[in-house]
């Protein structure tokens, strides 16, 4: 048995090897194992494949024992192609560091404090002084998630340290303190009360589109959206025609549109031009890299790996191998 790791994932072997039990042996394959079938005949049946992506449209996927995907998203995954006797677990720890990152966002938007700083190295002092412009707080703000899994929870219990009341749209998570559930349908109901909305939810065939232009006009003008999920769980056209004519308060957009791969790599992470809007704050993808979050991940996934060779249960079962019909 050997585990196979894909483009991106064969850089974070060390960490893997690390917490791997002696004699299981590790390949690193290049990412186009996820498009092609140029290396299937160096998968075994019983191997585990961890790969972020394995699409290849219409295509027959090659049988392992244990696909792990190094990363919570399934979207890359064309899992109605996969073998059934192949056994799927993902992989979270992110939800810390996202959580961080949209309260670090959320405080730049109210306070300024990069602006601040930046005022301090161009007028003189006395002008700076006497002309201070007040900034805002988030204490008292109101946010909404929508989602309420391992990403919104940390957010909303984050959150609640700075005085925000935290709202979620979830229909199946468990009641807790850290904030006031309600039903997804409720959320053109609630989308004019939030101060702040942040995407928490996975990317599947209901939230595709989910922020459209019905909802974004639905919004506070002021109001600040944070996608650090799936760019596609919003409207592309919708949501830039909201930005360049102001219609809500502004973006943190970590999640895009576009990404380099198999197909080339394109000029931009969108269609539209959203780097040039001052109301748009981009980044790339990164809410959740932080130096820590690898090893942490490989720990996880290495701990299955061992489960898997030791025959034991496995943890974040996304689904169970089903044995193949006779």
């Amino acid at each position: 048995m050997k585990v196979h790791l894909v483009g991106e994932a064969a850089t974070h072997a060390a960490d893997l090897r690390a917490h791997l039990d002696d004699g299981i042996e590790v390949s690193e394959l290049p990412a186009s194992v996820a498009h092609d079938g140029a290396h299937d005949g160096e998968l075994g049946s019983d191997d585990v494949l961890v790969s972020l992506r394995l699409r290849r449209g219409r295509g027959p996927l090659p049988q392992v024992g244990l696909l792990h995907v190094p990363g919570a998203g399934l979207d890359g995954v064309d899992l109605d192609q996969l073998p059934t006797a192949t056994a799927v677990c993902n992989v979270y720890e992110h939800e810390g560091p996202i959580a961080e990152f949209v309260l670090a966002n959320l405080l730049e938007w109210e306070i300024g404090a990069g602006q601040l700083r930046q005022r301090m190295h161009t007028m003189p002092w006395p002008d700076l002084y006497r002309q201070r412009v007040p900034h805002g707080e988030v204490a008292g703000r109101r946010l909404l998630l929508i989602g309420y899994g391992r990403i919104g929870q940390a957010i909303a219990r984050r959150a609640a340290a700075f005085g925000i009341a935290a709202h979620a749209l979830d229909d199946y998570a468990r009641p807790d303190a850290a904030a006031t559930l309600h039903p997804t349908g409720d959320l053109l109901d609630q989308l004019p009360r939030a101060d702040y909305v942040v995407l928490a939810c996975p990317l599947t065939n209901s939230t595709r589109g989910l922020i459209d232009s019905t909802a974004l006009a639905a919004m506070a003008q002021h109001a600040l959206l944070v996608n650090p999920s799936r760019a596609e769980i919003v409207e592309e056209q919708a949501l830039y025609a909201a930005l360049e004519q102001q219609r809500i308060g502004g973006a943190v957009l970590d999640v895009w549109y576009r990404y380099p791969g198999a197909d080339g790599d394109p000029d931009g992470p969108a269609t539209l031009p959203f780097l040039d809007l001052p109301n748009a704050w981009c980044t790339p993808h990164s809410s959740a890299w932080t130096r820590e979050l690898s090893r942490r991940r490989y720990a996880v996934i290495a701990d299955n790996v061992n489960r898997f060779t030791d025959g034991r249960p496995l943890r974040n079962v996304v689904r169970d191998p089903r044995p193949a019909r006779g």
